[in-house]
């Protein structure tokens, strides 16, 4: 490297080649990079280092002519960036020349991120319910039809195509022996798989393992938002089943579902809380929600089912599981066991978040104090601020008490006749499940 000039473009275009032999021209300023004059003539851009290993390589940025000298350069100040973070740029450009998968570059993301090595939003660690739903998407969706198709080969069709195919349902599958879901496919997972896929594929770029997304301009379904709430009547009817279900399901289950309907609060906030988070006051300081860190107002007949909970020794959570190792995971379960005898196909723990949420909003509350109720980001510093403003607590008080009057004073003007199923689902105590459905409901609530 006895050159110590810039390279530049004259330098290069003057350069004859020596037959036989190559002829090495090296920049001054960025070391390790040159220009390659082969014996035919062909001249390519080079990065010579060492590696971790401290082993010498040599690295073919691109032909000259194809790739300017400037863009070689920003190329090879890139490479040396990863070099120095113990990177081989020659180990993943082979790994991409001999064809890495969808499916190889998945593991990777998810070993990365699992590890805490990958930054998410905020750029802060990606958080491990986020890394639990795109594992979910991987698994389920995207490897068994991309995971062994070569990134290089891969093209807006082949993604697009994959989205059809799971919204068609040709991922679905029925529920396992767990705690899971059967699979059914439709707009909503296809769309939030190829987001899911986009996202891994901007890592892997970020980080140098593929040169380009093949996701970036795919055209996904539109968003389809769930505006399900319920009635007054169906708040009513659901009251009247979970003290029906008493003697059936799961308590803590039970105490959880109520505690969605009065507060709003999402499923894993509602499962995950732990008591130290619960203050007297009115309010639960989680640690960590979709939003961050942040403090939810909840209301006093929420905070009384908080309350009621009897206290597990040695687990700091509020609805601990049966084996006291961590908290209680089968609320979506009993809630879904309700509303199948209830007749309600599209009711989930979100509907009851959307209800509490509506419910304020049909009582006069605006968009902003009903934002700061449910617990959303704070887009403004107004915002930021609204969420302990004492109109929230008042509204939060309001409507919580509003449901509790539905779920346990109303209930009887629903059904006159005493019968509070009589709209089209048969009293649970009247007939509506067999002697053996009761043993199998209680058992799947004990495995909870």
């Amino acid at each position: 490297m006895a050159e110590q000039r810039r390279l530049t473009k004259r330098m290069i275009d003057s350069c004859q080649p020596v037959k036989g032999r190559a002829v090495f021209l090296w920049d001054g300023e960025l070391r390790g990079f040159g220009c390659k004059v082969e014996g035919a003539g062909t001249k390519s851009f080079v990065l010579q280092y060492r590696n971790a290993e401290r082993r010498k390589r040599r690295l073919v940025i691109g032909r000259y002519g194809v790739v300017t000298l400037e863009q070689a350069r920003d190329d090879a100040r890139i490479k040396l960036g990863q070099i120095a973070k113990g990177e081989d740029p020659a180990d993943i450009k082979q790994a991409s020349k001999s064809g890495l998968t969808v499916g190889a570059v998945c593991d990777w993301y998810l070993t990365e991120a699992q590890a805490g090595r990958l930054l998410g939003r905020k750029r802060q660690p990606i958080k491990a319910s986020t890394l639990y739903m795109d594992r979910s998407r991987v698994e389920t969706h995207i490897r068994p039809l991309l995971g062994r198709r070569p990134i290089a080969a891969l093209i807006l069709a082949d993604i697009e195509k994959m989205q059809t195919d799971i919204a068609a349902g040709k991922t679905a599958k029925p529920r396992g022996e767990g705690r899971g879901r059967a699979t059914v496919g439709g707009k909503g997972a296809a769309s939030r798989s190829v987001t899911t896929l986009h996202s891994i594929f901007a890592h892997a770029m970020r980080h140098g393992l593929i040169e380009s997304n093949p996701a970036t301009g795919v055209r996904k379904f539109p968003d389809q938002k769930k505006t399900r709430r319920l009635s007054r009547a169906e708040i009513s009817l659901l009251g009247r089943a979970l003290r029906e279900f008493e003697l059936i399901e799961h308590p803590v289950g039970l105490a959880i579902v109520r505690l969605l309907a009065l507060s709003g609060l999402r499923l894993n906030e509602a499962q995950g809380a732990e008591r130290k988070w619960v203050s007297d006051e009115g309010y639960i300081a989680f640690g960590d929600t979709k939003s961050g860190a942040q403090i939810r107002i909840v209301g006093q007949p929420a905070l009384k089912v908080l309350r009621a909970q009897p206290v597990l020794e040695g687990s700091p959570y509020v609805f601990p599981s049966d084996g006291g190792q961590g908290h209680f995971v089968a609320a979506d379960g009993v809630l879904g066991r309700i509303c199948k005898h209830l007749g309600w196909q599209d009711v989930t723990a979100h509907t009851l978040r959307h209800t509490f949420g509506s419910m304020a909003g049909e009582l006069g509350y605006s968009e902003l104090t009903i934002a700061a109720m449910l617990g959303h980001a704070a887009g403004s510093v107004t915002s930021r601020y609204v969420h302990l403003d004492e109109a929230v607590q008042s509204a939060v008080e309001r409507v919580s008490a509003e449901i509790a009057q539905l779920l346990d004073g109303e209930a009887a003007k629903v059904a006159p006749s005493g019968n509070v199923f009589s709209i089209g689902a048969p009293s649970l105590l009247a007939g509506g499940f067999s002697g053996a459905g009761l043993v199998s409901i209680r058992q799947s609530a004990a495995a909870s």
